[in-house]
């Protein structure tokens, strides 16, 4: 699909994910129809994903965090796609500078570092190191709740 001008407008309305194609349309002067098959197209082709985010900080007991991981392999693809199966993991990225893997995981009572580094980590081979960035206060943080 080409993303034009159009497409971005409409992606920029559904920053509200409460507004509806027929409100989009009236504002980009298009036909509601013309909306709706071009979010479906994105939807389609895995480019756009409505669904809601919650800010974890408003979670009583839920922490954010994102792991480094260094691995033994350079195999970064193949192992990015094995953690993102682990519960918790909102995001995986390959990355550039001394991590070969950037997780973002979502942690609750119950389910914290321990749990995720024991019982979800340990499954997967080729670690050679990793590093914990504990959110504290995060600003525009959101996450689909999976827990």
């Amino acid at each position: 699909m080409k993303i034009d001008a159009t497409t971005i407008a409409i992606l920029r309305h559904l920053k509200d994910g409460r507004k509806s194609y027929k409100e989009i349309a009236d504002d980009l002067a298009l036909a509601e129809n013309t909306v709706r098959a071009r979010v479906n197209r994105l939807k389609e082709e895995g480019i756009l994903n409505i669904i809601g985010m919650v800010d974890p900080e408003g979670l009583p007991g839920h922490t954010m965090v994102f792991i480094g991981v260094k691995l033994n392999t350079m195999n970064l693809v193949q192992k990015g796609k094995e953690f993102v199966n682990l519960r918790g993991i909102v995001s995986v990225s390959v990355v550039t500078g001394r991590f070969d893997l950037m997780l973002q995981v979502l942690l609750k009572e119950g389910f914290g570092l321990l749990e995720f580094y024991n019982d979800e980590v340990s499954r997967i081979d080729g670690i050679q190191a990793v590093e914990t960035f504990v959110v504290y206060k995060g600003y525009n943080l959101r996450a689909p709740y999976l827990l």
